[in-house]
């Protein structure tokens, strides 16, 4: 088949607008073109006032060799890839013990689910609940009608934390091997839209992703994969440094030589149990700060213009970053369209902010996590595990500035820029659940962040007009935006000094989103039926 890049389109175009485009590229009579497929989809809204999609296609004629010979000087006329995955290979028969996957997350669900498609019959160990029963606990938090479970939240349970996310599918990592395509081929085939295989920022919202979840469980368990809820590991046993099993809370061994930590980013005892082992771990940077939300009306039009409330569109994004003159860096994190700012702590006493969007994208407030970087070196240098100390430090603060019954410390963002306490609400109604209180956000972080932020927001409002609007809302704290150590592997995807052990996802600093996670799953599953089958 033959790829074209670069085909232009109007927003509204005919769905023949494409076939005339790619015949009147490649100078092709109707007829000759026998078929095609769009690649991907994307949109161009540089200029407001003339706004276009632009499409990848893949096509079959019955000329195609004639054709890239014709056009071999044309960079955007190429054969297309083989982006058909291939299984590494196949489990023994006779195999001994059955890799073991810890966490239930894209990563550990990706991980276990090509182990169970090439035979291996993994064992998935997960801390929380299945999803339906976590949704439950989670949103019954939320809504003050029930308490807070530390194994059950918008962090643990099936699904991992992107379960309670906007679900989005896109990664910014180099995929010459075509993983992005095998992940989301899974994701359509356990019940996604299948337009996630070729729009430019696929998402699948959280409801959608509950269902997903719950059909690739059944298709492990449907190839002998075994999964097991509500099963805490207390220990990795390791034995003159090589991984024997793992001994679960409830004092259960289960024997194995693989063992993939796909334990998501806020699983903070495991982190301390693997350093108590011994397990080699170094910290990483990570990012705080706080939410912030805007009408979505605003944004659409800040972005789209006249084109602002085109389905086609959809409800508009941003991605902000500002360098600040104290050094920092201030970024948009997780920016959700049209969503929710939600509670996802995952320790007793504490506050922790989140965004989440449902499929529609159709809630009145657009909102981001406006966040400052920080690394090792200059804020946590003492320790590996530093960082989850700081983590916790600004998360207890936010529980006590947030009245300590879970709700969240609020500031309009006016106030917080004229350093003054917010006394009430303005026209933008906070979404968070469980609920806001108003207070001084400037004690929420340290100095410095408060600093950055205040100079980055009217930065950003002159890149979008009404950012820094007095009645915005900005809701404390983010602190999980991603893990804030990495447990350090090899090429083979195991600890550098722990035979067996697989780290890999977000919690082990090897992914940041489901799409990245998904694909590390993938990789790890891969490495274990190499190691296990002896393939170099």
């Amino acid at each position: 088949m033959i790829r074209i890049n670069e085909i232009k389109l109007p927003l509204d175009h005919p769905e023949a607008a494409i076939a005339e485009a790619i015949c009147k590229k490649l100078d092709l009579k109707p007829h000759e073109l026998l078929e095609y497929e769009i690649f991907k989809r994307s949109f161009d809204a540089r200029k407001k006032h003339n706004i276009f999609l632009v499409y990848v296609v893949d096509i079959k004629t019955h000329k195609d060799k004639s054709l890239l010979k014709r056009f071999r000087r044309d960079p955007h006329v190429v054969e297309t890839p083989d982006m058909t995955y291939k299984m590494v290979g196949y489990a023994p028969k006779n195999l001994e013990m059955r890799p073991i996957v810890v966490g239930m997350g894209p990563c550990g669900m990706l991980a276990g689910l090509m182990l169970a498609r090439m035979g291996f019959r993994p064992i998935i160990l997960e801390r929380g609940k299945q999803v339906d029963e976590r949704t439950k606990d989670t949103f019954a938090f939320w809504k003050k009608r029930g308490k807070f479970n530390p194994e059950s939240n918008a962090q643990f349970g099936e699904g991992g934390a992107g379960t309670f996310s906007d679900g989005k599918l896109y990664s910014q990592v180099r995929d010459r091997q075509h993983y992005k395509r095998k992940v989301l081929e899974e994701f359509v085939e356990a019940g996604a839209n299948p337009e996630i295989l070729y729009i430019a920022k696929p998402h699948i919202g959280t409801f959608k992703l509950v269902g997903v979840v719950k059909r690739m469980r059944a298709t492990i368990e449907s190839l002998g994969g075994e999964i097991r809820f509500q099963s805490k590991v207390k220990t990795v046993e390791i034995e003159n440094r090589k991984v024997k099993g793992v001994t679960l809370e409830n004092g259960e061994f289960i024997a194995s030589s693989h063992v993939v930590m796909a334990m998501g980013h806020s699983a903070r005892e495991t982190f301390q149990m693997l350093y108590d082992q011994g397990v080699y771990i170094e910290p990483k940077p990570f990012s705080i700060g706080f939410r912030i939300e805007h009408p979505q009306p605003l944004i659409d039009e800040c972005r789209y213009g006249e084109f602002a409330g085109n389905k086609t569109l959809g409800a508009a994004d941003y991605k902000l970053v500002h360098h600040c003159k104290n050094g920092r860096s201030v970024y948009s994190f997780c920016m959700c369209p049209g969503g929710l700012v939600i509670g996802a702590a995952s320790e007793p006493g504490m506050v922790v902010t989140n965004g989440m969007s449902q499929y529609s994208r159709n809630e009145r407030n657009a909102n981001a996590g406006i966040v400052v970087g920080i690394t090792p070196e200059e804020d946590y240098p003492d320790h590996p595990l530093a960082g989850i100390d700081l983590q916790r430090k600004f998360e207890s603060k936010a529980f006590e500035l947030g009245g300590k019954d879970y709700s969240a410390p609020g500031q309009l963002v006016g106030d917080f820029l004229a350093g003054r306490s917010s006394e009430e609400l303005g026209k933008v109604k906070p979404s968070y659940a469980p609920g806001v209180k108003l207070t001084d956000l400037s004690e929420a972080l340290p100095d410095f962040a408060i600093e950055a932020i205040r100079e980055a927001l009217p930065a950003f409002d002159k890149k979008i007009k009404g950012f820094a609007m007095d009645e915005a809302m900005l809701t404390g704290v983010e602190t999980r935006t991603s893990s804030p150590i990495r447990i350090k592997r090899g090429k083979d995807f195991q600890s550098i000094n722990t035979e067996g052990l697989y780290p890999g996802g977000e919690g082990a600093g090897y992914a940041g989103g489901i799409l990245s996670a998904g694909i590390d799953g993938v990789k790890l599953a891969e490495a274990i039926a190499q190691n296990i089958l002896k393939i170099q």
